[in-house]
């Protein structure tokens, strides 16, 4: 991989194609689609780990989802093979978040501690849904899912890389 990776922030994974002219689909990890709109280049990093420098020529939402067309690759044979890819921008690019707002690339790899449990894993993936955003933590008890909303994240220290929960009963399988 390149030096300039160091400097790219992660802000999304390809999951699909659409249609017959080289559509992809972009999961991202912010609410905001409008991330992409002003973005003069990507960076696309391969599921074998190349890394691409792509230009983006179309943005669409459709269904809630972002559909991103790349010029130059303009048919389905020719996007097909980067499906799975992780979408990168350069770390100067992205807008500035409010005091309380993260990026994922940021939080990713997280220890979660709860108040009442203690630890009770590491932040492996992020994933959006209509009403907000939720956090897949993985460890002793499994995967918890955790809703990324105020009432249950307390704390987040990106110096010591720890997020300070406080989960009602039921949101963590019981101890065994």
């Amino acid at each position: 991989m390149d030096s300039r990776s160091e400097l790219l922030v992660e802000i999304g994974r390809i999951v699909g194609t659409h249609g017959l002219r080289g559509d992809l689909k972009v999961r991202l990890h912010s609410a905001d689609p409008e991330i992409l709109q002003a973005a003069q280049l990507l960076y696309l990093c391969l599921p074998e780990g190349e890394m691409l420098t792509v230009e983006p020529c179309r943005q669409t939402l459709h269904k809630g989802q972002v559909l991103l067309r790349l010029r130059g690759l303009e048919s389905i044979n020719q996007v097909e093979h980067l499906v799975g890819s992780l979408v990168k921008l350069p770390e100067n690019e992205l807008p500035e978040l409010a005091d309380d707002e993260y990026y994922w690339s940021q939080l990713k790899g997280f220890q979660v501690v709860d108040r009442q449990r203690g630890e009770i894993g590491f932040l492996q993936q992020m994933f959006t849904t209509a009403a907000h955003d939720v956090y897949v933590v993985k460890g002793d008890y499994g995967e918890v899912l955790i809703p990324a909303v105020g009432q249950f994240i307390e704390e987040i220290n990106l110096e010591e890389r720890r997020m300070l929960v406080d989960l009602p009963d039921g949101l963590i399988p019981q101890e065994q």
